[in-house]
């Protein structure tokens, strides 16, 4: 059980790492700001549930200029940080302003995000209602692309006839066909897709060649997949990247084809230059194959090329020494981190509670966390939740409980934290038997405000309240309202009332 938490908290922090920006980041730019252009007010707002619009009327009653390159920029970035609400808000705010020029391509990314936003239904509305005019290749494209997010596999296939037969179709149209069946788990069809674009005299481009190289790797169709890439690498109008080679090397490791991947990974390295994200898939991979001296060579490399190590080049290279068990040199580099004035993400942290826990070492990573809130961080939900389960383990139950209790108190800092229930049904089970009846009512009622009480949550209070000779028609009626049975067990205990 410990282990599934463990990954699971993991697993999202390293996710995090393959992002490029995140709502987090946004918090840290604070501190640099320029208040004098408008991407600087709104970049930092990252709650998607801020509406940019007030800072955009604000901006233009304060006298500033309106920039179409700007507003387009500002739409780009948002789009990037998956920030769509506020994407499609900007967008929509430039095309009904008309204080400047309001492009086929910005119509195009307006229509897309119409899709994402607010659906399907939505997105072919707004298309049908341009002016024959209007319906360019771009926004063709755009209504493609919402086909193809929403799996609509014969419709997609009939548009895509459709931009083919007036004359629009370009490498991008091909591309998001293949990733249609890379979507639905149709990797066979891909190579097809790349055959025909030739045949139909559009030049495939860079991701035209990765996606089809990753369909063979998917089907561990190794020789295929290098014979794509060999084909890619004698284009002359196409320039290799780290990300190609990278995910080549991916599929070796995958196969354990070692020698394979370090040669692909050498020319992955050549390719990076001064991208960190690059960086990152290098030190995952040589992870992977074990190999701690490549990683921290790499690593060292990353600094001193990069201006700077943003957290999530920090959670990747300690998601790889944890996959090594490399506590002490994760300690260090958790020194490192904190002395680097970025912003105190508990992500990273939590990478190094996993790491102690891990080892058996629950009281350190408490005292360690206790002592960072001391410092007046407040931590997040996981943080405590990594300890409590450490304990769970070990069945010391009366500190599981008091890191769950902790848990559950910085829950209204964390909107959206839905934890797993196995480990709170074990945990409240035993407080149930153990533990003042008003603080496990507490426990439970702060439970319910992030995940619905299950039919074990229920059982072990319903035993509790019996047995204390407490009325339990409030606890049944909440079970009818999550929709849990009384069951031939609790009937039992119920029944026990009137013995």
């Amino acid at each position: 059980m410990a282990s599934t938490i463990f990954s699971t908290i993991l697993g999202k922090s390293l996710r995090f790492s393959e992002n490029l920006l995140l709502a987090r980041s946004y918090c840290s730019a604070r501190r640099f700001i320029n208040r004098r252009n408008l991407y600087s007010r709104i970049s930092p707002l990252g709650d998607p549930s801020i509406s940019l619009i007030p800072v955009l009327d604000r901006w233009v009653e304060e006298g500033n200029a309106v920039k179409a390159t700007e507003l387009q920029h500002i739409v780009k970035d948002l789009r990037g940080s998956k920030r769509f609400k506020q994407a499609l808000e900007v967008s929509e705010w430039m095309s009904s302003k008309k204080l400047c020029p309001f492009s086929p391509g910005d119509q195009a990314v307006q229509l897309e995000l119409i899709g994402r936003v607010r659906g399907l239904d939505f997105a072919e509305s707004y298309f049908q209602n341009l002016i024959d005019e209007d319906k360019t290749d771009k926004r063709y494209g755009a209504m493609l692309n919402c086909y193809v997010r929403e799996g609509l596999i014969d419709k997609s296939l009939s548009y895509m006839q459709k931009i083919k037969d007036m004359g629009f179709a370009s490498a991008l149209n091909y591309n998001n066909i293949m990733c249609l069946y890379t979507h639905t788990d149709q990797f066979e069809k891909v190579p097809g897709v790349l055959s025909q674009m030739k045949e139909d005299g559009i030049s495939p481009d860079i991701f035209s060649y990765r996606i089809c190289i990753s369909s063979y790797g998917a089907r561990s169709d190794l020789e295929n997949m290098e014979k794509v890439l060999e084909e890619m690498e004698k284009q002359s109008h196409v320039s290799t990247d780290w990300m190609t080679y990278s995910m080549v090397a991916s599929y070796y490791i995958k196969a354990g084809l070692k020698e394979k991947a370090l040669i692909h990974l050498k020319k992955c390295e050549d390719k990076v230059d001064k991208n960190a994200l690059g960086y990152n898939h290098l030190i995952s991979h040589y992870a992977s194959l074990g190999n701690k001296k490549a990683m921290m060579r790499l690593w060292n490399l990353q600094k001193a090329k990069c201006k700077k190590q943003l957290n999530r080049d920090y959670i990747t290279i300690l998601g790889c020494l944890l996959k090594l068990e490399e506590l002490e040199e994760m300690e260090k580099l958790i020194e490192e981190w904190e002395s680097s004035a970025n912003y105190y993400d508990f992500r990273v942290t939590n990478i190094l509670l996993i790491g102690y826990t891990r080892k058996g070492l629950m009281e350190t990573a408490e005292k360690v966390l206790r002592s960072i809130v001391k410092k007046g961080k407040t931590p997040t939900p996981n943080s405590w939740v990594i300890i409590a389960y450490g304990y769970l383990e070990k069945q010391n139950m009366a500190q599981a409980f008091l890191c769950l209790k902790e848990a559950l108190a910085v829950r209204a800092e964390n909107k959206g934290w839905k934890p797993k229930s196995d480990g709170f049904s074990t945990v409240l089970s035993w407080a149930a038997d153990n533990r003042d009846l008003d603080e496990v009512v507490d426990f439970a009622d702060s439970l319910k405000t992030v995940i619905p009480l299950n039919r074990d949550m229920y059982l072990s209070l319903i035993k509790m309240y019996v047995r204390r000779g407490k009325e339990v028609d409030g606890l049944l009626e909440n079970m009818k309202d999550d929709k849990i049975e009384v069951d031939e067990e609790i009937e039992k205990i119920l029944g026990s009332r009137q013995e």
